[in-house]
C-alpha cells in the first residue's frame, strides 16, 4: 500500500528531498496535486530558470526536460536520488506522481511535511509547478 502524499502549498525541493530520503527507506509513494506545489522566488526569475532548462540541448538529441507539472515533479524527486545506480533505480520506481487526486486516492488519508510548507518561507514570493508548466506550453488536465 502506497503512501500518500498532498503536495498543495508544498516547496517543491524540500519536498523532493524528504520523499528521496523516504524513497531509499523502501517505502512507495504517491504524491497528488503536483500542480500545487510550489518554487520559491520571483515569477520572472523562477520562469528564466525554467525557461532554460528546457531550451538546453537539441530537439533530437536532448537533454530532455519535462512540461507538464506530473514529470517536472517526478524529475525534481530524481535529481534527489542517486538513479544511476540500482538502489536509486529501484526507489526511482516505488514513486507515483498525478495532477490532482485521482479517484483510487480520494478517500485515504494524505499526508504533508510541515518543514515543507509554504508559510516556512521568508519572502511570499513564490510560483505553482501547474503556472511554470503552463508557461512553458503543457497542456494537461486540470
Amino acid at each position: 500500500m502506497a503512501v500518500v502524499v498532498n503536495a498543495e502549498g508544498m516547496i517543491l525541493g524540500r519536498m523532493a528531498s524528504l520523499l528521496a530520503h523516504r524513497l531509499m527507506a523502501g517505502e512507495e509513494i504517491a504524491v497528488v496535486n503536483a500542480e500545487k506545489a510550489v518554487i520559491s522566488g520571483t515569477k520572472a526569475r523562477v520562469f528564466a530558470i525554467y525557461e532554460k532548462k528546457r531550451s538546453r540541448g537539441s530537439r533530437e538529441g536532448g537533454p530532455f526536460f519535462p512540461r507538464r507539472p506530473d514529470h517536472l515533479v517526478k524529475r525534481t524527486i530524481r535529481g534527489m536520488l542517486p538513479y544511476k545506480r540500482e538502489p536509486g533505480r529501484e526507489a526511482f520506481h516505488r514513486v507515483k506522481v498525478y495532477v490532482g487526486v485521482p479517484p483510487e486516492f480520494a478517500g485515504k488519508e494524505m499526508e504533508s511535511f510541515p518543514e515543507a510548507h509554504v508559510s516556512r518561507l521568508s519572502s511570499p514570493r513564490y510560483v505553482t509547478v501547474g503556472a511554470v508548466s503552463t508557461f512553458m506550453g503543457a497542456k494537461y488536465g486540470k
